[in-house]
């Protein structure tokens, strides 16, 4: 495997692929057309996106921005009939106000779901693992107990949404973008036949990315010791971006090379994905395929790195 620099994320029927500082959308239409839309993104070339931990953060943000972006823009495609906005009839001052409002509104689904997450995964297990102050003396230990009981927490959540119609649809374009990912880096030409052939598994998953944030955390929040309760929760959301970082310095790396201590650790979140990334159909390797292609010249990237696979 050839490292790439491509990256992404599944939308509502489709995908979102990004390089460097471009990424496109493709989503499969109603009328089953392909609609491709590319963006570019800020400058990734300052000082931010290269210092360790810090870029980890800076792209952390970046990633939850454009995913819920493009996941808004795939879901417009699929908006109640009934009650449509047709943007062609409104007038420039009408589309800048709807801009705008679509722009808060995607602002504050951002803002909800970190805070229900924080609560989720972060305040609800340290509280559960509060009631065991009265039975175990070691610190250490409940702060390791209360690690294991927020990873079963997310692997629940994860089994039960997986478990959705609408949620398989997702993860089934999940799989059509590892695969067309790992086709690219295999040195294959991109085509849905070869996509088809190649694994679905990837190790710089996002969902490999959440696991190892919580395996460190488990670790990382072992040494907070403090009497006060809500100071070890305030303690616990400052940490929260440091071990972002650490964890995507992590995952940067297991993208990158092969040998046996990272093919170890990578291996939590490469089962995980047995959950979140599903086999595609050949219709969803297709709109793999038009995102990637619109901003990736795998021809020339294979051309450039023949031998090397």
């Amino acid at each position: 495997m050839k490292y790439s620099g491509i990256g992404g994320q599944a939308v509502m029927e489709g995908v979102m692929m990004r390089n460097g500082d471009k990424y496109a959308v493709a989503v499969r239409k109603p009328d089953k057309e392909i609609a491709v839309d590319v963006k570019n993104t800020k400058d990734t070339n300052n000082i931010w996106h290269k210092l360790p931990i810090i870029r980890g953060v800076v792209s952390f943000i970046e990633s939850l921005v454009i995913g819920l972006s493009t996941l808004m823009y795939s879901a417009s495609f699929f908006e109640d009939e009934d009650d449509p906005v047709d943007k062609s009839k409104l007038s420039e001052e009408e589309l800048k106000k709807l801009e705008k409002k679509e722009k808060a509104e995607m602002g504050g689904t951002l803002v909800l779901s970190f805070v229900l997450a924080l609560g989720i995964f972060l305040a609800l297990p340290y509280f559960l693992s509060l009631a065991l102050n009265k039975y175990i003396s070691s610190q250490a230990l409940i702060a390791f107990i209360e690690g294991i009981i927020r990873i079963s927490i997310f692997i629940g959540y994860v089994v039960v949404i997986s478990r959705m119609e609408d949620i398989k649809r997702t993860f089934m374009y999940h799989g059509a973008e590892h695969k067309c990912i790992n086709c690219v880096e295999a040195g294959k030409p991109l085509t849905v036949e070869n996509v088809r052939s190649s694994t679905r598994f990837h190790k710089r998953c996002g969902t490999s990315f959440i696991f190892i944030v919580f395996i460190i955390s488990v670790f990382v929040f072992m040494f907070i010791r403090f009497d006060n309760t809500w100071i070890k929760l305030g303690a616990r959301l400052l940490l929260v971006p440091i071990i972002a970082g650490i964890s995507y310095e992590f995952i940067r790396l297991a993208g990158r090379y092969e040998n046996a201590v990272v093919d170890l650790i990578s291996k939590p979140g490469l089962w995980l994905q047995r959950l979140t990334v599903m086999e595609p159909d050949d219709d969803m390797i297709e709109v793999g395929i038009a995102s990637v292609e619109a901003i990736f010249d795998w021809k020339k990237f294979q051309e450039e790195n023949e031998g090397s696979f």
